[in-house]
C-alpha cells in the first residue's frame, strides 16, 4: 500500500521560526550594547541581553499562536485532514475520545468534583 507523499513546507514556514530567533537577538544585542556601553559592566550586560531574548522570543511565540490562519493555511489543514481520514490515520482530537477512559471504560458523564456545585456557586 503506497502512501501518499508527505508535502513540503514552504520556505516562508521553514524560516519562520528562525526569524522570531533572529528578532529577539536583535533586541538582545541592542540591550546589550547599551548596558555595556551606559555601565561599563560585561556582565551586568549579559544578564540584561539574555533577559531581553528571552522575554522577547517569548513574546513573539505568543503572538505567531494568537494569529489566525489565512485561506491558503486553511486549505492545506483541510487537505491533511482529509488525506488522513482517507488513509484510516485519523487521530482524535483533545476534546473527540473524551467520555472514554481507558483505565475506568465509558464515562458516565458524571464528574463528582463539579455534580455539588450550582451555577452561582462555580468558579468560586
Amino acid at each position: 500500500m503506497s502512501q501518499p507523499p508527505v508535502p513540503q513546507p514552504s520556505r516562508r514556514d521553514v524560516l519562520r521560526p528562525l526569524e522570531m530567533v533572529g528578532g529577539a537577538a536583535i533586541a538582545a544585542v541592542f540591550l546589550g550594547l547599551v548596558v555595556l556601553m551606559v555601565t561599563r559592566e560585561p556582565v551586568l550586560a549579559a544578564i540584561g541581553a539574555g533577559s531581553v531574548f528571552i522575554i522577547v522570543l517569548v513574546a513573539l511565540a505568543m503572538f505567531a499562536i494568537t494569529l489566525k490562519p489565512d485561506e491558503a493555511e486553511n486549505a492545506d489543514i483541510a487537505e491533511q485532514n482529509s488525506g488522513a481520514a482517507r488513509a484510516g490515520e485519523a487521530t482524535p482530537g483533545p476534546l473527540d475520545d473524551a467520555s472514554t477512559d481507558t483505565a475506568t471504560g465509558p464515562s458516565t458523564g458524571s464528574n463528582p468534583s463539579t455534580d455539588d456545585e450550582t451555577p452561582s456557586t462555580r468558579g468560586h
